[in-house]
Protein backbone atom coordinates (compact mmCIF):
# COMPACT_ATOMS: atom_id res chain seq x y z
CA UNK A 1 0.00 0.00 0.00
CA UNK A 2 0.94 3.40 -0.92
CA UNK A 3 2.62 5.41 2.61
CA UNK A 4 -0.19 7.84 4.02
CA UNK A 5 0.23 11.95 3.04
CA UNK A 6 1.64 13.60 5.62
CA UNK A 7 -0.21 15.51 7.94
CA UNK A 8 0.31 19.00 7.23
CA UNK A 9 2.14 20.51 10.10
CA UNK A 10 0.61 23.82 11.90
CA UNK A 11 2.76 26.60 10.98
CA UNK A 12 2.51 25.02 6.87
CA UNK A 13 -1.72 24.80 7.37
CA UNK A 14 -1.07 28.84 8.44
CA UNK A 15 1.63 29.66 5.44
CA UNK A 16 -1.55 28.24 3.38
CA UNK A 17 -4.43 30.27 4.59
CA UNK A 18 -2.05 33.30 4.39
CA UNK A 19 -1.82 32.78 0.61
CA UNK A 20 -5.51 31.70 0.13
CA UNK A 21 -6.86 34.54 2.19
CA UNK A 22 -8.99 32.28 4.72
CA UNK A 23 -6.27 34.18 7.04
CA UNK A 24 -6.20 37.80 6.92
CA UNK A 25 -3.33 40.20 8.47
CA UNK A 26 -5.22 43.21 9.00
CA UNK A 27 -2.28 46.28 10.19
CA UNK A 28 -3.52 47.58 13.03
CA UNK A 29 -0.56 50.07 12.85
CA UNK A 30 -0.55 54.16 12.48
CA UNK A 31 1.76 55.03 9.69
CA UNK A 32 4.61 56.71 11.48
CA UNK A 33 5.38 60.37 10.37
CA UNK A 34 5.83 63.87 11.54
CA UNK A 35 2.46 64.79 10.73
CA UNK A 36 1.51 61.88 13.42
CA UNK A 37 -0.42 63.35 16.55
CA UNK A 38 1.95 63.22 19.87
CA UNK A 39 0.38 63.49 23.60
CA UNK A 40 0.79 66.85 24.97
CA UNK A 41 1.19 67.28 28.86
CA UNK A 42 1.25 70.47 31.31
CA UNK A 43 4.03 72.61 29.93
CA UNK A 44 5.84 71.98 33.31
CA UNK A 45 6.62 68.83 32.80
CA UNK A 46 8.79 67.18 30.01
CA UNK A 47 7.24 66.43 26.36
CA UNK A 48 7.72 64.02 23.39
CA UNK A 49 9.31 64.83 20.21
CA UNK A 50 7.12 64.81 17.34
CA UNK A 51 8.81 62.15 14.87
CA UNK A 52 11.56 63.12 12.56
CA UNK A 53 13.85 61.74 9.85
CA UNK A 54 16.96 63.38 9.37
CA UNK A 55 18.41 62.18 5.81
CA UNK A 56 21.68 60.46 5.52
CA UNK A 57 22.49 59.92 2.10
CA UNK A 58 19.99 59.84 -1.15
CA UNK A 59 21.62 58.54 -4.41
CA UNK A 60 24.24 61.52 -3.93
CA UNK A 61 27.68 62.18 -3.20
CA UNK A 62 27.12 60.83 0.18
CA UNK A 63 25.83 57.88 -1.52
CA UNK A 64 25.44 57.17 -5.01
CA UNK A 65 23.37 54.00 -4.15
CA UNK A 66 21.18 54.24 -1.18
CA UNK A 67 19.14 56.13 0.56
CA UNK A 68 18.79 55.88 4.48
CA UNK A 69 17.79 58.36 7.24
CA UNK A 70 18.54 59.08 11.13
CA UNK A 71 15.33 59.12 12.78
CA UNK A 72 14.33 60.97 16.56
CA UNK A 73 11.04 59.78 18.12
CA UNK A 74 9.71 59.94 21.40
CA UNK A 75 9.02 55.61 23.00
CA UNK A 76 5.75 56.45 23.17
CA UNK A 77 5.12 58.03 19.74
CA UNK A 78 1.94 56.61 17.46
CA UNK A 79 1.64 53.02 17.36
CA UNK A 80 3.50 52.27 20.64
CA UNK A 81 4.11 49.52 23.52
CA UNK A 82 4.02 50.45 27.05
CA UNK A 83 6.07 48.25 28.94
CA UNK A 84 5.39 48.11 33.28
CA UNK A 85 8.62 50.23 33.91
CA UNK A 86 7.05 53.27 31.84
CA UNK A 87 5.17 54.30 35.43
CA UNK A 88 6.25 54.29 39.07
CA UNK A 89 3.69 52.24 39.58
CA UNK A 90 6.11 49.37 37.53
CA UNK A 91 9.34 50.97 38.28
CA UNK A 92 10.72 47.94 39.53
CA UNK A 93 9.25 45.86 37.00
CA UNK A 94 10.27 45.22 33.16
CA UNK A 95 11.53 46.77 30.43
CA UNK A 96 10.46 46.88 27.07
CA UNK A 97 13.67 44.78 26.11
CA UNK A 98 12.34 42.10 28.16
CA UNK A 99 8.77 41.45 27.33
CA UNK A 100 9.09 37.41 26.56
CA UNK A 101 8.89 36.88 22.78
CA UNK A 102 6.21 34.37 23.75
CA UNK A 103 3.38 37.57 24.84
CA UNK A 104 3.81 39.43 21.32
CA UNK A 105 1.74 37.15 20.14
CA UNK A 106 -2.04 36.62 21.68
CA UNK A 107 -5.43 36.36 21.38
CA UNK A 108 -7.72 39.50 21.40
CA UNK A 109 -11.22 40.08 23.04
CA UNK A 110 -12.59 43.42 21.07
CA UNK A 111 -15.10 45.39 22.75
CA UNK A 112 -17.15 48.21 20.38
CA UNK A 113 -17.86 50.97 21.82
CA UNK A 114 -17.82 53.20 18.87
CA UNK A 115 -21.38 54.50 19.03
CA UNK A 116 -20.78 55.43 22.89
CA UNK A 117 -17.87 57.52 21.99
CA UNK A 118 -19.86 59.03 19.30
CA UNK A 119 -22.37 60.42 21.36
CA UNK A 120 -19.70 61.22 24.44
CA UNK A 121 -16.20 61.52 24.20
CA UNK A 122 -15.60 61.55 27.54
CA UNK A 123 -17.35 57.89 27.54
CA UNK A 124 -16.09 55.56 30.00
CA UNK A 125 -16.13 51.55 29.90
CA UNK A 126 -17.26 50.20 33.18
CA UNK A 127 -16.92 46.51 34.80
CA UNK A 128 -20.23 45.94 33.89
CA UNK A 129 -19.59 46.46 30.12
CA UNK A 130 -17.15 43.78 30.33
CA UNK A 131 -19.28 41.34 32.07
CA UNK A 132 -22.29 42.20 29.24
CA UNK A 133 -19.80 41.08 26.61
CA UNK A 134 -18.75 37.92 28.35
CA UNK A 135 -22.07 36.87 28.71
CA UNK A 136 -22.43 37.37 25.13
CA UNK A 137 -18.92 35.87 23.73
CA UNK A 138 -17.63 34.27 26.60
CA UNK A 139 -14.30 34.74 29.37
CA UNK A 140 -11.81 37.40 28.39
CA UNK A 141 -8.79 35.37 26.96
CA UNK A 142 -5.93 34.35 29.17
CA UNK A 143 -2.40 35.60 28.30
CA UNK A 144 -4.68 38.00 25.31
CA UNK A 145 -5.21 41.62 25.04
CA UNK A 146 -8.61 43.40 25.81
CA UNK A 147 -8.74 45.53 22.62
CA UNK A 148 -11.34 48.73 22.74
CA UNK A 149 -12.83 50.14 19.64
CA UNK A 150 -13.93 53.42 20.44
CA UNK A 151 -13.89 54.70 16.35
CA UNK A 152 -10.94 57.63 17.55
CA UNK A 153 -8.66 56.28 15.00
CA UNK A 154 -11.33 58.48 12.24
CA UNK A 155 -9.55 61.14 13.98
CA UNK A 156 -6.14 60.28 13.71
CA UNK A 157 -5.20 62.42 10.76
CA UNK A 158 -4.24 65.57 12.68
CA UNK A 159 -3.27 66.79 16.34
CA UNK A 160 -6.50 68.64 17.34
CA UNK A 161 -8.96 66.20 16.59
CA UNK A 162 -6.68 63.10 17.90
CA UNK A 163 -6.93 65.09 21.15
CA UNK A 164 -10.00 66.71 21.30
CA UNK A 165 -8.87 69.17 24.35
CA UNK A 166 -9.91 72.43 25.26
CA UNK A 167 -9.53 74.61 28.41
CA UNK A 168 -10.78 71.39 30.66
CA UNK A 169 -8.30 69.13 29.25
CA UNK A 170 -8.67 66.17 26.52
CA UNK A 171 -11.77 64.29 25.93
CA UNK A 172 -11.35 61.14 24.82
CA UNK A 173 -12.89 57.86 25.58
CA UNK A 174 -11.23 55.42 27.78
CA UNK A 175 -11.97 53.09 31.20
CA UNK A 176 -13.11 53.93 34.42
CA UNK A 177 -10.96 53.85 37.39
CA UNK A 178 -12.74 51.06 38.94
CA UNK A 179 -12.60 48.88 35.57
CA UNK A 180 -8.63 49.62 34.91
CA UNK A 181 -8.43 48.18 38.55
CA UNK A 182 -10.36 45.27 37.63
CA UNK A 183 -8.75 44.57 33.78
CA UNK A 184 -5.03 44.56 35.50
CA UNK A 185 -5.69 43.16 39.27
CA UNK A 186 -8.80 40.86 38.07
CA UNK A 187 -8.78 39.77 34.59
CA UNK A 188 -6.29 37.31 32.50
CA UNK A 189 -5.98 39.45 29.93
CA UNK A 190 -1.82 40.74 29.39
CA UNK A 191 -2.78 44.12 28.63
CA UNK A 192 -5.21 47.06 26.98
CA UNK A 193 -4.99 48.13 23.58
CA UNK A 194 -6.75 51.41 22.63
CA UNK A 195 -6.82 54.12 19.26
CA UNK A 196 -6.35 57.46 21.61
CA UNK A 197 -3.05 58.80 22.16
CA UNK A 198 -2.97 56.44 25.38
CA UNK A 199 -4.70 53.90 27.51
CA UNK A 200 -6.22 56.34 30.03
CA UNK A 201 -9.30 58.33 29.09
CA UNK A 202 -8.73 61.91 28.40
CA UNK A 203 -10.01 62.83 31.56
CA UNK A 204 -7.97 60.38 33.60
CA UNK A 205 -6.08 63.13 35.02
CA UNK A 206 -8.86 63.89 37.71
CA UNK A 207 -9.25 60.42 38.70
CA UNK A 208 -8.49 58.37 41.79
CA UNK A 209 -5.41 57.27 41.15
CA UNK A 210 -4.23 59.53 38.67
CA UNK A 211 -4.26 57.92 35.29
CA UNK A 212 -5.68 54.62 36.51
CA UNK A 213 -4.88 52.30 33.54
CA UNK A 214 -1.37 53.13 33.58
CA UNK A 215 -0.99 52.77 37.35
CA UNK A 216 -2.85 49.94 37.74
CA UNK A 217 -1.57 47.88 34.50
CA UNK A 218 2.10 49.06 34.95
CA UNK A 219 2.14 47.83 38.63
CA UNK A 220 0.59 44.59 38.27
CA UNK A 221 3.46 43.90 35.10
CA UNK A 222 1.18 43.93 32.30
CA UNK A 223 1.13 46.06 29.17
CA UNK A 224 -0.47 48.82 26.82
CA UNK A 225 -0.96 49.54 22.57
CA UNK A 226 -2.30 52.37 21.83
CA UNK A 227 -3.27 54.29 18.45
CA UNK A 228 -4.25 51.04 17.12
CA UNK A 229 -6.18 52.19 13.39
CA UNK A 230 -8.68 49.52 11.68
CA UNK A 231 -9.35 47.84 15.18
CA UNK A 232 -13.40 47.78 13.40
CA UNK A 233 -11.98 45.08 11.09
CA UNK A 234 -11.81 42.56 13.84
CA UNK A 235 -13.99 40.65 15.12
CA UNK A 236 -15.34 40.38 18.89
CA UNK A 237 -13.19 37.25 19.52
CA UNK A 238 -10.40 34.81 17.10
CA UNK A 239 -8.31 37.21 16.28
CA UNK A 240 -4.42 36.74 17.25
CA UNK A 241 -2.68 40.24 17.98
CA UNK A 242 1.20 40.13 17.00
CA UNK A 243 2.47 43.33 18.47
CA UNK A 244 6.57 43.74 17.50
CA UNK A 245 7.84 47.11 19.69
CA UNK A 246 11.39 47.49 19.59
CA UNK A 247 13.41 45.86 21.86
CA UNK A 248 15.00 49.49 23.68
CA UNK A 249 17.23 48.32 26.60
CA UNK A 250 15.72 49.87 29.32
CA UNK A 251 13.32 51.40 27.53
CA UNK A 252 9.80 52.47 28.95
CA UNK A 253 7.99 51.57 25.81
CA UNK A 254 8.59 51.83 21.88
CA UNK A 255 6.92 52.45 18.85
CA UNK A 256 5.85 48.92 17.33
CA UNK A 257 3.79 47.59 14.29
CA UNK A 258 0.88 46.04 15.45
CA UNK A 259 -0.94 42.84 13.27
CA UNK A 260 -3.83 40.97 13.39
CA UNK A 261 -4.52 37.47 11.80
CA UNK A 262 -8.05 37.15 11.24
CA UNK A 263 -9.83 34.49 9.66
CA UNK A 264 -12.42 34.69 6.89
CA UNK A 265 -15.11 32.39 6.22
Amino acid sequence: MPPEPPVPSVLAALVTALRDGSVEVVDLTSPLSAATPVIQLPPEFGQTAVFELEEISRYDDRGPAWYWNNFRSGEHTGTHFDAPNHWATGKDLGDVASVPARRLIAPAAVMDFSAEAAQDPDFLVEVDHVKAWEAEHGPLPDGGWLLLRTGWDARSHAQEPFLNADENGPHTPGLSADCARWVAQESPVIGLGVETVGTDAGAAHSFDPAFPCHSYLMGSGKYGLTQLRNVAELPPTGAVVIAGPLPIVTGSGAPARVLALVERS
